[in-house]
């Protein structure tokens, strides 16, 4: 079934575990500026999506036409990664789950978790089904967040959604005495799990930083798609 070998071929699946996806109040992929965070935040969210579950993406960067835009490159580089796929099936599995996304566009100042905790509210009044994720896209860890991840911390445990963060590290800076990036290092307490994209040579290595049950794994996702290097 496509649905099935999609979700197995996922580099979100083969990185976190299909499982550890959604065992987590907040999780981050963290990389600096070009790499790839938000196409691997958009792979996590697919994941959700093939199971027909609904997923809300926030961003602070990008508007809606790009963040659709997003999610229809990354399914085809799903699809692309397991080889012929017959196109008409692959365009009507996209038809069937594409509008199982939500995509909110803010900027810093427009930005407030009271706004995602109304709307997810609304959900509940209507009696409509709530996602099961959100991914939340531009935040700045260089910057105090501790109130706005107080504010979605307590959207993830009252609404039982995980909620998945890009962290932008930069090229310049010494890691912690921890080995983690001081953007991580500064809210690591938050945070169940973490997958750090480190650029090396013409490649990328996946380093998962912050899962017990994989700790230290590398992997190398392809830097164009983010899918797995065999």
């Amino acid at each position: 079934m496509l649905k099935t070998d999609l979700i197995k071929r996922s580099p979100a699946v083969r990185i976190i575990g299909e499982e550890e996806i959604e065992q987590v109040h907040f999780g981050a992929v963290l990389s600096r500026a070009g790499v790839g965070k938000t196409r691997y935040l958009v792979q996590i969210a697919l994941t959700k999506l093939l199971k027909n579950e609904k997923i809300l993406h926030i961003s602070l960067n990008d508007p809606i036409e790009k963040i659709k835009a997003r999610y229809i490159e990354a399914y085809n580089d799903l699809v692309d990664s397991i080889g012929y796929v017959d196109p008409q099936k692959a365009l009507r599995l996209w038809e069937e789950i594409k509008n199982e996304k939500i995509a909110l566009s803010y900027n810093e100042n427009t930005f407030d978790p009271e706004k995602i905790k109304v709307y997810l509210k609304s959900f509940k009044k209507d009696d409509l089904t709530l996602p099961t994720l959100i991914v939340m896209d531009g935040l700045n860890f260089d910057r105090d967040v501790n109130e706005t991840l107080t504010g979605l911390e307590e959207i993830s445990k009252r609404f039982e959604i995980p909620v998945w963060f890009s962290m932008q590290t930069h090229r310049e800076e010494d890691f912690a005495p921890s080995g983690y990036p001081v953007q991580l290092e500064n809210v690591k307490d938050r945070f169940d799990k973490a997958v750090f994209l480190h650029p090396k040579n013409d490649k990328i290595e996946s380093v998962v930083l912050t899962d017990e049950n994989r700790p230290n794994r590398y992997y190398r996702p392809e830097p164009a798609t983010m899918m797995i290097v065999e």
